[in-house]
């Protein structure tokens, strides 16, 4: 994840579809030089995983899901490597973009689309969030249900949260997971997600499992795993209580050319609040300010006039205006690559 060297395409096709929502961290819009070395953890991994154990049993956690979850436990490097390699962290927004959106991707998304259309319209008039962004999020997270993640979710946890990057995220999410195996949602040997320990197909961390997960086709148990019903229900749920606003789009691509991009980065801050997708974006402006300073649709015409605000997101050679729903989406996966490709995914889903 905080590796900045550009991976080629190729490369990035083996591992598209194992980020998570919430463990990912937002990507610059171009590669960075690599930062300093994390370093190594401060205690021996078996002293750290019997300080966890006994925390675990004071938040309420019975002993015999402590002893089948840690049962012979240990860190995985593996985790670490990829954790050092997001593809979001590690492509442009341009790249990620191109790679994400393939032909391919958009061949499957226009089938799941008519597959799922039923579900998809009980679950849009249900939460009001469009289907074409469902789709797009499902496609983007788990390749519409093909990969959902091949490992152990407790070893992924613990080895993020045994790590010295971001030990206080993992560490929470591992005490959810335990929860989640407390109650007896998921059976131990199906506890199996992506390295990040994101699980089911909207690839949801255990602290947004036991939040937004619903039970849509109402069968008395919730599957993200391999029912679609509470696969799209649930990430509907997500964007809704993240803030979607039924009726508005996302955003979308602009054209602007040098002379206006001088302009609003002289007159337009960049927001100086929120995760770092939040802060590459330039303060929200009315859709009025944008049309005078020049910007243009990528037809070459006016901006729409719209009583509402837009942001900024710059790429390379890119550029695009996001509204408020484009918030629910970072909310979802707080990286600009992401939540540019699920709006334009969505958009070419929708026509």
């Amino acid at each position: 994840m905080l590796s900045m060297r550009l991976v080629t395409i190729g490369a990035l096709l083996a591992c598209l579809w194992t980020a998570a929502p919430a463990a990912r961290q937002d990507p610059t819009p171009q590669a960075t030089p690599a930062p300093a070395a994390t370093p190594a953890p401060a205690v021996p991994f078996d002293d750290w995983l019997t300080a966890l154990k006994t925390e675990a049993l004071v938040k309420g956690i019975s002993q015999a899901t402590i002893d089948t979850a840690f049962a012979a436990l240990q860190p995985d490097p593996v985790i670490i490597a990829r954790d050092r390699t997001q593809p979001e962290q590690t492509l442009s927004l341009d790249d990620y973009v191109t790679a994400r959106l393939s032909p391919k991707t958009l061949a499957r998304a226009a089938d799941a689309a008519v597959e799922e259309r039923e579900v998809v319209e009980r679950v849009e008039k249900t939460y009001g969030v469009p289907g074409p962004i469902m789709i797009a999020i499902w496609g983007l997270e788990s390749n519409f249900g093909q990969f959902t993640g091949v490992r152990p979710v407790i070893t992924a946890l613990a080895t993020l949260a045994y790590d010295s990057r971001r030990p206080a995220l993992f560490r929470a999410e591992l005490f959810q997971a335990l929860v989640i195996l407390d109650k007896g949602l998921v059976q131990p040997p199906d506890f199996i997600g992506s390295w990040a320990g994101a699980i089911g197909q909207p690839q949801f961390m255990p602290s947004s499992f036991l939040k937004y997960a619903v039970d849509f086709d109402g069968d008395g148990k919730i599957d993200i795993w391999g029912t679609p019903a509470d696969v799209l229900g649930s990430m509907a749920n997500y964007l809704k209580t993240a803030g979607w606003t039924e009726g508005t789009r996302w955003g979308r691509e602009v054209k602007i050319s040098k002379i206006v991009m001088a302009k609003i980065e002289k007159n337009v801050p960049m927001r100086s609040t929120g995760c770092k997708a939040r802060r590459e974006m330039t303060e929200a402006r009315p859709l009025s300010e944008w049309r005078k300073l020049g910007v243009l649709e990528m037809n070459g015409t006016k901006l729409p006039e719209a009583p509402m605000t837009a942001s900024l997101v710059r790429g390379q050679q890119r550029n695009f205006l996001v509204y408020q729903n484009y918030q629910a989406i970072l909310d979802y996966n707080c990286s600009n690559a992401y939540a540019v490709s699920v709006g334009l995914l969505s958009d070419k889903i929708a026509k």
